[in-house]
This record gives structure tokens, C-alpha cells and sequence, in this order.
């Protein structure tokens, strides 16, 4: 799974995804935590970046929302498949956090380890996501993140990743007029390993009250 991941260039997301709207009000971040709002590009606006809440909610009485959704879901249950064929977006991220256990004191203890590609470059998380109206009318988004098995890299310390969109498939996972399951499908692989690099970070990530760039500083 994918429980935590930064967003530590917002700056740049306008040029990388080539959108036409200024980014709301949304300051960096080292340690986006769920329920935290996150930038966004959907299908049905793909030159938009929007500001969802992070942990997919299916109606307006749920209480907890999904941070996560298993690819392999999609295929499984009907009703996520509705979700992969008609609410896609881009999660906009430049690098994510898994756990893994090692041992650097004589015993074993889970630690942080830091995921990202060449140049800590911003890409796109496959993601789902559900908008609804407030009590006011206005539109409400969350979001999702896509998974997959994980690579030889994320492998050596979690059987799961986040699915990372290739730029070049962007604009098809984007395309509300592609509905063709199996070429969707297709998309939701594990990022080729050699394209990524990590290293472990200091244990200050497993609070999301810590926030700063320290956070993805390799951990000695």
C-alpha cells in the first residue's frame, strides 16, 4: 500500500501537466498524510489541477475513506470497475514512503524508506476518485490511490507499489472517451526499477505533524 508520499513541488505542476488553472492555495509538502488534501488531475478536466481529499469515499453517508484501491480490484468487483472506467485522475506526487524492517541497533524495527524517480522529478499516481455536492452545493472530491505488485526495488521492502503512470500513457488513463477495460488495465503495471532509486529516512515520517525537507534526507 501507499500510506504516505510528498508533494514537495507544486510549483512546477502547471508546466509538468501542462494545466491552464492556477493551483489553489497549496503550500509543499514531505508528509501527506490521508484525509490531507491533494492535487489533482481528472479525466473529465485534464488540463484542471483540482484539491481532493485523500481517502475515496462511495457515498455521502461513508465515514472513513479508501487510501487505497488493488488494481487487481478492478477486474474482481463490478463496482470498482465502474470506478476505473468513468472516475480516473492523476494523484500528483514526486516521491512516496514505504516501511520496511531493519536492523541497526541489534534488533529489528520498521523504518521509513523514501521512493522516487531520477531527479525527484513529479509524476502521476493512477488514481480513483468520487465527487459529490456539500450541504452548500459545492462540489466535494476524494481520491484513491491505484496498487500493484511491486517491483524488484520497492520489493526488497513491500510486496505492494503505487501504480505511477508513464508519462507517455497520461493522456490514454486521462481520455473520459476511453472506455476500453483491457488497454486501462494494461497501464496499472509496476514502474520499472532502474527508472527509481530509495533510500531509508529517519522514523520523524511516521508522524504527519512532521512536515518539512528534512523528512526525505537519507537516514545514517
Amino acid at each position: 500500500m501507499c500510506g504516505r508520499f510528498t508533494v514537495a513541488k507544486p510549483e512546477k505542476i502547471t508546466e509538468r501537466f501542462s494545466t491552464v488553472n492556477k493551483l489553489p492555495l497549496y503550500e509543499p509538502s514531505w508528509n501527506v498524510a490521508p484525509s490531507q488534501m491533494v492535487p489533482v488531475i481528472t479525466g473529465n478536466s485534464p488540463n484542471k489541477v483540482l484539491l481532493m481529499k485523500w481517502g475515496l469515499i462511495w457515498n455521502k453517508e461513508s465515514k472513513y475513506g479508501t487510501i487505497n484501491v488493488r488494481s487487481e480490484s478492478t477486474a474482481e468487483k463490478p463496482f470498482f470497475k465502474h470506478f476505473l472506467l468513468d472516475k480516473r485522475c492523476l494523484i500528483v506526487a514526486d516521491s512516496f514512503y514505504e516501511w520496511g524492517e531493519v536492523n541497526l541497533e541489534g534488533k529489528p524495527e520498521k523504518y521509513p524508506f523514501n521512493f522516487y524517480l531520477e531527479d525527484r522529478e513529479l509524476f502521476g499516481f493512477a488514481g480513483l476518485y468520487n465527487d459529490f455536492k456539500d450541504a452548500e452545493g459545492k462540489p466535494y472530491y476524494t481520491c484513491a490511490i491505484l496498487t500493484t505488485r511491486a517491483n524488484k526495488l520497492v520489493g526488497k521492502i513491500h510486496n505492494r507499489m503505487p501504480v505511477i503512470v508513464e508519462p507517455r500513457d497520461e493522456n490514454k488513463w486521462l481520455d473520459p472517451e476511453n472506455k476500453d477495460f483491457e488497454r486501462l488495465s494494461k497501464l496499472l503495471k509496476p514502474s520499472k526499477e532502474k527508472k527509481m532509486k530509495m533510500h531509508l529516512v529517519s522514523k520523524s515520517v511516521n508522524s504527519p505533524k512532521n512536515d518539512d525537507p528534512t523528512l526525505v534526507k537519507p537516514f545514517k
